[in-house]
């Protein structure tokens, strides 16, 4: 499987408009390469250098969805909930919320990890899962994996 988005290259950088310095709304995603037994997709976007990358003390995330549709093939720029591919469902973000949440580091350059999962199931309703729970009710499903990095520091 493979992730990329036209945003930003692997462990490129993820202009301001993605972040709380710009317009703070997602960057467009594509994907393929999910295997046809795939029968769910999920995505987490966290940060593992918070809050500083010298001395990093948590994760933090940014993004969570599931139960994404395996026949979808992308997310547009700016996907609010209501344009999410049918059946997609929303976790919370470290912010306590649902939705995308971008890059707003306190300091130095983060690494902002976006993680793709194909499942061998459609989860059940989760409500709003933690990054935790999710990853939790994925465990033993994962078929194939994609990952793509990009950087942000603030000026």
């Amino acid at each position: 499987m493979t992730l990329s988005s036209p945003a930003f290259g692997h462990n490129g950088n993820i202009p301001q408009a993605y972040t709380c310095d710009g317009r703070n709304v997602s960057p467009a995603l594509a994907w393929d390469g999910v295997p046809a037994s795939a029968r769910s997709v999920a995505l987490i976007v966290d940060d593992p250098d918070a809050p500083d990358p010298a001395a990093p003390k948590m994760t933090w995330v940014h993004w969570v969805l599931y139960n994404i549709p395996p026949a979808a093939t992308g997310l547009p720029e700016g996907v609010a909930a209501r344009d999410l591919p049918a059946g997609t469902r929303e976790g919370l973000n470290d912010w306590k919320r649902s939705g995308y949440g971008g890059p707003c580091p306190p300091i130095g350059r983060h690494r902002y990890f976006h993680k793709l999962y194909a499942l061998d199931v459609v989860l059940p309703d989760l409500g709003r899962p933690t990054k935790a729970a999710l990853e939790k009710a994925m465990a033993g499903h994962i078929l194939a994996r994609a990952e793509r990095v990009g950087t942000y520091q603030r000026r």
